[in-house]
């Protein structure tokens, strides 16, 4: 057991959430692996999840535009889009183990992170930081002007969401703000402007979030509540179910209506009953009691993505 205010030395072991020898930390240089567990390379499940939304964008705005699913550059968006996920997913772990750097080595699961372990110093994550924020921009600057705009406003999501936690039980609405924002940016990069189903499949992607991410935060609720922060997890305790029916029935209609605001084709629904079948297994089977069930019920949210985004694909005929 943990002794919850200080973690100790064996429940560390047993609770960590750093993968100690992933395959892609396996092909760099030892001297750059904290820096990699720093940008959670060794965990690409909060990469998939900030990365599907930008390609449900992009594949909707191409049903707007059919002409754009036979363009060359639909292809080069996708891949460009998923590198800045990649990037910006790891900046903004970065930036939040910097702010949390007192609370990680209070909790059994994140105690041996890099920065809170001694691996890497608060100067050197700040750092690396500058270069992770450096390559995003250059990345972002591929996108019209308009796209960038959008783009760049999601900083001030991304800069507080670290500090939600410490004030409101709601911080994985925040997390939703911020992780969402790509439904935004994809569609103004093929479109150029901002419309209403970019603005639904927002939404629908804040509820989604708000589901799995009180799912993960039932790993943490007990080290949570002693250190003082806050979470959904906490906020709706044994109600957590009727919540999470809740936030995946909002994530399924406000697909569906986008969806239908732009007359999608079969293969679309097809996905989207998937994806609402997957939801019930997940709230059906969980036992927020267990963290490991609760990591690997969040984990199984690329499901989601990729059910969608292969519906998404399909009706675009692509």
């Amino acid at each position: 057991m943990s002794s919850r205010g200080n973690a100790t030395v064996n429940d560390t072991t047993l609770r960590s959430d750093i993968v100690q020898s992933h395959w892609a930390l396996r092909l760099m240089p030892k001297a750059a692996w904290p820096y990699m567990k720093l940008a959670r390379l060794d965990r690409p499940i909060g990469t998939w999840l900030l990365l599907f939304p930008c390609w449900w964008s992009l594949s909707l705005a191409t049903a707007a535009s059919p002409a754009h699913s036979l363009d060359p550059s639909f292809a080069w968006l996708f891949l460009l889009f998923a590198v800045g996920a990649l990037v910006m997913r790891g900046a903004g772990c970065t930036f939040n183990d910097i702010v949390d750097r007192d609370f990680d080595i209070k909790v059994a699961r994140t105690a041996d992170r890099p920065i809170p372990s001694g691996q890497v110093t608060t100067k050197q994550a700040v750092a690396f930081l500058g270069l992770q924020l450096l390559v995003g921009l250059i990345i972002l600057l591929q996108l019209n002007w308009y796209a960038v705009v959008v783009g760049a406003a999601s900083l001030l999501l991304v800069f507080t969401y670290p500090f939600m936690k410490r004030i409101t039980y709601w911080p994985q609405a925040w997390l939703g703000l911020t992780f969402n924002w790509g439904a935004l940016v994809g569609w103004a990069t093929i479109q150029g402007i901002l419309d209403w189903p970019a603005v639904i499949l927002y939404a629908a992607g804040i509820a989604w979030t708000l589901g799995y991410d009180t799912i993960y935060a039932h790993q943490d609720k007990e080290d949570d509540a002693l250190i003082g922060v806050k979470s959904t997890a906490l906020k709706f305790g044994s109600a957590t179910k009727t919540w999470l029916w809740f936030f995946y029935a909002l994530t399924s209609l406000l697909l569906a209506a986008t969806g239908a605001s732009l007359g999608l084709p079969w293969p679309f629904w097809l996905g989207l009953a998937a994806v609402a079948i997957h939801f019930c297994w997940q709230i059906t089977t969980l036992d927020t009691d267990n963290p490991q069930d609760c990591l690997t019920k969040f984990k199984s949210n690329r499901f989601v993505g990729w059910l969608l985004l292969a519906g998404l694909l399909l009706s675009n005929g692509i």
